[in-house]
């Protein structure tokens, strides 16, 4: 859902983040037709169904991890953590999104249209946020242990207090998003829930989207990207002694861990956001190829929120080790 207008200016009908990708800079739309097709009205739950069971057992495996296994309480893992958190947060909503695809229409009111609305745009921000922080520490680290350095303030507790300021951070860039949500009816009368600009609607609306794509995009993978070929091209110029040669294994593998969990997040989101730049300068036809293309997106961006769990378990030998020793304690 998105803005209404009417006087037809803009209407637009789909959930904040999801099938506005493609189609945002297209006057009149109405997404009815395609909605009522049986692909896309048996698939899109199914898929939907799948991420939120996936996502809500692996998040919630690792916050469970993470909070009773003492070995786990590093700083590392103080942001993996949070990243799980808003991971199970938007997969809690998901049932939600699937309940008002399958009715065709908005059936729980305003305040919970604001708040999910809002958790909607917390997947987009809250992820790529807590990435770029675990860029940085691992930056930080990687230069310390090349200069041989200790870090005496990379404590857990000064994670935790970054975590709370990126929530607050995320919460203020989200709050626009909260204001403008609303129950509103559309040309054909359906109830819809969405972000409900004034006028000019059409300013608004690009205006959001460029808004998303700077904060939500543009400026974190600029950030984690130079800090990650400024540390490449450290570690390539670099004479190692011993200490250090080896990046201390434990922290090459923590680094490596981070730089995949990025490089999934950016193939889960960059579609999305490559997608809003298309809406934004093309009129792009509404077409079935073209919603569907839209679905597809948006799944590959909300799948994003139940892969990252599997990435620890693969990668991460401690957590492996903490999660195995936890289900033999429950066993007996």
């Amino acid at each position: 859902m998105a803005n209404s207008s009417e006087d037809g200016e803009l209407n637009v009908s789909f959930h904040g983040t999801s099938n506005s990708c493609c189609v945002s800079n297209v006057t009149n739309i109405n997404f009815t037709s395609y909605e009522q097709s049986p692909d896309f009205y048996v698939i899109i739950p199914v898929i939907y169904s799948v991420i939120c069971a996936m996502g809500l057992t692996g998040n919630t495996a690792v916050i469970y991890v993470i909070l009773k296994a003492p070995k786990m309480k590093t700083v590392t893992n103080m942001f993996i953590l949070n990243l799980a958190i808003a991971d199970d947060l938007f997969t809690l909503v998901l049932p939600i999104n699937i309940a008002e695809h399958l009715l065709h229409y908005w059936p729980f009111g305003e305040i919970l249209c604001k708040v999910i609305l809002s958790i909607d745009h917390y997947n987009i921000f809250s992820s790529i946020y807590f990435l770029t922080v675990m860029s940085v520490d691992r930056y930080l680290v990687v230069l310390a242990t090349i200069r041989s350095k200790r870090m005496p303030h990379r404590t857990y507790r000064a994670a935790r207090i970054i975590s709370f300021g990126i929530w607050g951070l995320v919460t203020l860039i989200v709050s626009p998003f909260f204001v403008f949500a609303n129950v509103y009816k559309d040309g054909l009368n359906i109830t819809s829930c969405g972000l409900n600009f004034p006028k000019p609607e059409r300013f608004w609306f690009k205006a959001s989207r460029i808004y998303t794509l700077i904060l939500g995009f543009a400026i974190p993978v600029s950030t984690f990207c130079i800090l990650y070929i400024i540390m490449l091209y450290k570690l390539r110029h670099t004479r190692l002694n011993s200490n250090a040669k080896a990046l201390d294994k434990a922290k090459k593998k923590v680094t490596i861990m981070v730089f995949i969990v990025l490089a999934v997040c950016l193939f889960c989101w960059t579609p999305f956001h490559l997608a809003t730049i298309v809406a934004l300068t093309t009129d792009v036809p509404q077409t079935p190829l073209v919603i569907g293309i839209s679905y597809f997106i948006t799944s590959l961006s909300y799948a994003n929120s139940c892969l990252n769990p599997f990435l620890y378990a693969f990668l991460d030998d401690s957590f492996q080790k903490s999660f195995r020793k936890m289900l033999e304690c429950r066993a007996d």
